[in-house]
C-alpha cells in the first residue's frame, strides 16, 4: 500500500500517558506504558497478543482506572469514572465488534443510544427523517453512497460497517479516535476503504489511536509508532525513523526470534 500519511501538526498532546501501570490483583497488565497522540496524528499501537493492548484501550476509554501513571487529555490530568467520562473528554472508541445490531438500520444503528427526538404535543416520537438524511450525509462525505438508510446494517461490506463507525463517532464530536484493530477481518478492497478514512479523519486534525498487529497496515497510514510488549512500552518512533521491517522484528521480539532460530538451527 502507498503511505497516505503526512506529518502532525500541533505540539500538545491531544492524550498522554507516562508510566501508566494496571493491576488487577496479582496480575500486572500493564506495567510502564508511555504514549502519546497530537492532533492530525495517527499514532500505530502495535503489539502481539498479550501485549497489553485491550487493557490499555479500556484504561483510555474509562472502562478501568489505572493503578498508577499520568494520564492527561489536552495537557491537563484525567481521571475517568466511567466510559462516559472518556466521551465528553472527546474519546471515542470504536471496538472489533462495532457494537452494531445487524438486523437494523444503517440510520439507527448510526444513532444508537442518542436517537434524535421530535414532539407531538406531550409526546416524544423518533426523527426518523433526520437519523436518515444524517446518517446519508455523512456516509456521502466519505464516498460511500447509501442509497437506503433505511436497510439492515448487516447488508454493508465489513469495510463500510467499520466506517459506518468511524463516521459516527466524528459526528458526535470525538477529538480523539481509539480504533481496536478496525482491519483485521477485512480483504485488500475493504482495507484500503477503511485506511483511507482513517487518513481522511486525521487530515481533519483529529488524532487517531490505531491499535493492531498488522504492520503493513500501520505503516500505510500511521505517522508514529509506539510498540508495546507484556505489559510495557517498547519504544515510539516517528516514521521517519524506523523502516516497516525493522518495525516487524521489533514487534515480534528480535531477541526471542534469535533464540528461536539459533534453537532449531541446533536440532538440523
Amino acid at each position: 500500500m502507498n503511505e497516505i500519511a503526512n506529518t502532525p501538526a500541533s505540539s500538545v498532546p491531544l492524550i498522554e500517558v507516562r508510566n501508566l501501570v494496571k493491576h488487577f490483583g496479582p496480575v500486572v497488565a500493564l506495567n510502564g506504558v508511555s504514549m502519546k497522540v497530537h492532533r492530525g496524528e495517527v499514532m500505530c499501537l502495535l503489539g502481539d497478543n498479550g501485549a497489553g493492548k485491550s487493557t490499555l484501550i479500556k484504561t483510555l476509554s474509562g472502562v478501568h482506572k489505572p493503578t498508577s501513571g499520568d494520564f492527561l487529555v489536552d495537557g491537563k490530568p484525567v481521571a475517568f469514572a466511567t466510559p462516559r467520562d472518556a466521551l465528553d473528554a472527546g474519546i471515542a472508541t470504536v471496538y472489533q465488534d462495532l457494537a452494531m445490531v445487524p438486523l437494523t438500520s444503517i440510520a439507527r444503528n448510526f444513532f444508537m443510544g442518542r436517537e434524535p427526538m421530535r414532539r407531538f404535543g406531550p409526546f416524544k416520537f423518533l426523527d426518523l427523517d433526520f437519523a436518515e438524511r444524517v446518517a446519508r450525509e455523512e456516509m456521502h462525505k466519505i464516498g460511500i453512497d447509501v442509497r437506503d438508510p433505511g436497510q439492515a446494517v448487516g447488508t454493508l461490506s465489513g469495510g463500510e460497517r467499520q466506517c459506518v463507525a468511524i463516521a459516527r463517532a466524528v459526528y458526535f464530536g470525538a477529538k480523539v479516535l481509539i480504533l481496536d484493530e478496525p482491519t483485521s477481518a477485512l480483504g485488500v478492497a475493504q482495507t484500503s476503504m477503511v485506511l483511507k478514512y482513517v487518513n481522511q479523519v486525521r487530515a481533519r486534525g483529529l488524532g487517531v489511536i490505531f491499535i493492531t498487529h498488522n504492520v503493513r497496515h500501520a505503516y500505510a497510514v500511521g505517522n508514529s509508532f509506539t510498540v508495546l510488549n507484556r505489559g510495557k512500552t517498547l519504544g515510539t518512533y516517528a516514521k521517519s525513523e524506523i523502516g516497516i521491517e525493522e518495525l516487524q522484528n521489533l514487534m515480534a521480539g528480535d531477541k526471542e526470534l534469535q533464540l528461536l532460530s539459533d534453537e532449531l538451527g541446533g536440532m538440523v
